[in-house]
């Protein structure tokens, strides 16, 4: 009998199991290309995300670097013919002018808003009061006035020194600034030239938030402060 011949490998199980012999070698490739690039997309996935939080934290530092050099502006001077201190740039200082008679003569203002004329006239009565109607939110009012009639002692309060001037001082919650919406009034009283005498007073006027602050900035306003020879 003659032999039969044997038909080749891909042959011998016919037409159909040829075609899912390739297609499973097929989707093995498949599997083996997914695999291959899982790994590359989650490296390319990671670069990416790096260099997002880079970019940001750039931009979130620089922010940051103009807010604390914002709040980092050194003091300004100021000064007049009877005394000087040093306070912050954002309390603006406007010097106190009136061409009239007063009974009383503040030397000057300092705000972190616009100050407007503190007294009106109605007929022969001139009256003043606060150059600020409301403090805004984190506002700032302080009043110099070296005018008040002449005291025989500085009152109640906690002593302290001006200047090596004997003073007192008294904080108190609302107080006499609660009329323009601030939450503290610091009144201090400062002798100095020898009693019977007119004294010098400093009155500020602190709206929250940012009161621990304020208070901070207002005890090196007092620290600074120098007193011409009299």
């Amino acid at each position: 009998m003659k032999g039969r011949r044997q038909a080749p490998l891909d042959q011998a199980a016919g037409p159909g199991h040829s075609r899912r012999l390739k297609r499973g070698v097929e989707r093995y490739k498949k599997r083996g290309m997914r695999a291959d690039l899982t790994p590359r997309r989650l490296v390319i996935c990671a670069a990416f995300l790096l260099a997002l939080v880079v970019v940001t934290s750039g931009c979130g530092g620089g922010i940051e670097a103009q807010a604390t050099a914002k709040k980092a502006q050194p003091p300004v001077e100021y000064s007049n013919s009877f005394l000087s201190f040093s306070h912050p740039a954002a309390w603006k200082a406007y010097p106190f002018r009136w061409s009239g008679e007063l009974h009383f003569r503040p030397m000057v203002y300092l705000s972190t808003q616009t100050v407007q004329d503190p007294c009106s006239t109605n007929g022969n009565t001139t009256s003043c009061g606060f150059p600020v109607g409301q403090l805004r939110a984190g506002g700032v009012l302080v009043t110099w006035n070296a005018s008040n009639p002449p005291a025989s002692g500085l009152g109640p309060g906690s002593r302290i020194k001006v200047d090596g001037h004997q003073a007192r001082r008294v904080d108190t919650k609302g107080g006499t600034c609660r009329s323009i919406g601030a939450d503290r009034s610091v009144d201090v009283l400062i002798q100095t030239t020898p009693l019977p005498s007119p004294l010098t007073e400093m009155t500020a006027c602190l709206r929250g938030p940012g009161l621990a602050r304020e208070q901070k900035n207002l005890d090196a306003l007092l620290a600074s402060t120098k007193f011409s020879s009299q």
